[in-house]
């Protein structure tokens, strides 16, 4: 039996919940399979990313079990943060 999915009919929008996850794997060259609309952090440390927009950014300290709400193209393996998840 199929879960009843009320919202199946809506549109969305980067401000909806994200539909799928992949774990993610940080490397230098290669773009994760889609544009994240959040990251899930598993475990606290920085996460170094390269955005939508093309710049590189460090966020230093997140804590393990929050989701920033950003879209990068990559992690980059200088990120200490682990078990990390992108939601899209």
């Amino acid at each position: 039996m199929n879960t009843a999915d009320n919202f199946r009919l809506h549109t969305e929008r980067l401000d909806s919940p994200g539909a799928n996850a992949i774990a993610i794997t940080p490397n230098n060259s290669t773009n994760l399979d889609a544009t994240s609309r959040g990251i899930y952090i598993g475990g606290s440390g920085n996460l170094t990313v390269e955005m939508v927009g093309g710049q590189t950014v460090t966020f230093t300290g997140v804590s393990t079990g929050c989701i920033l709400p950003i879209r990068v193209n990559k992690v980059l393996t200088s990120t200490t943060a682990t078990n990390l998840v992108a939601l899209y």
